[in-house]
């Protein structure tokens, strides 16, 4: 069975902006999806912002590179009506956080994985650093 893992913004810009030290545990995920042992799932928000950081740090053309080698590992969550209703209602503090959230929701995310669990609080669903699940994983 395969794991479905919803990537927070934090995460996916630790992976394409080779962010360390969280980098090097990112990456160790994004391996597991090329062998098809995860599936990872990013929300529309998180692959726009990704590709305005890392185009601040390198050569536009090596951002659109690194943004289409993840879209092959990852699927594109969506956001539409019921997502923004339910973020809007939603007890998240921040308003972003909360269209993460129901964007993990919509497209069946088994675990989040960010660096700020602390902004999932009343998540149904796990939420984990990189390096939490991979040590669930006995992977390290």
């Amino acid at each position: 069975m395969t794991i479905n893992l919803f990537f927070d913004t934090n995460t996916t810009l630790d992976l394409l902006g080779e962010r360390q030290p969280y980098y090097t545990d990112a990456a160790k995920i994004a391996t597991l999806a090329e062998k098809g042992k995860v599936k990872i799932f990013i929300s529309p928000i998180s692959y726009y912002t990704a590709g305005y950081y890392i185009s601040k740090f390198e050569n536009l053309y090596i951002a659109i590179d690194k943004l289409k080698k993840f879209k092959s590992l990852c699927k594109i969550a969506s956001i539409n009506d019921k997502s923004i209703e339910n973020a809007s209602s939603s007890s998240f503090k921040d308003f972003e956080d909360a269209l993460q959230y129901n964007c993990a929701i919509n497209c069946h995310s088994d675990i989040i994985i960010s660096r700020n669990i602390s902004d999932f609080k009343g998540s149904y669903l796990p939420v984990m650093t990189a390096d939490e699940f991979l040590k669930s994983l006995n992977i390290k």
